[in-house]
């Protein structure tokens, strides 16, 4: 899990970076994972970041305060998913798993 809110100086990517790139078929279809309060403008800006081809469920806590996302894509390389991973840590109050 990747809390965002929690970044070091070190690069909170590196051990991530390191993992994929022992994966020998790219692209492949990656599987990301997102919780996020349940706001719609921080929905908006997870899904922005996946082209339309994507796969996205969500489902909703049990008391509604939180949204999980799961979103599947076909992704060229590593980097690009090092820098879906980036572009989401710029949104307040989203974590990684």
């Amino acid at each position: 899990m990747i809390r965002f809110a929690k970044m070091s100086t070190e690069d909170p990517f590196r051990k991530l970076q390191e993992q994929l790139e022992k994966e020998p078929s790219w692209p492949l279809v990656y599987m990301f994972k997102f919780i996020i309060p349940a706001d719609n403008q921080k929905l908006a800006l997870i899904e922005s970041l996946f082209s339309t081809e994507a796969v996205l469920t969500q489902q909703a806590s049990e008391k509604g305060n939180y949204i999980s996302i799961t979103v599947k894509e076909v992704m060229l390389d590593a980097p690009s998913v090092i820098s879906v991973y980036s572009k989401a840590s710029k949104i307040p109050g989203v974590i990684a798993l």
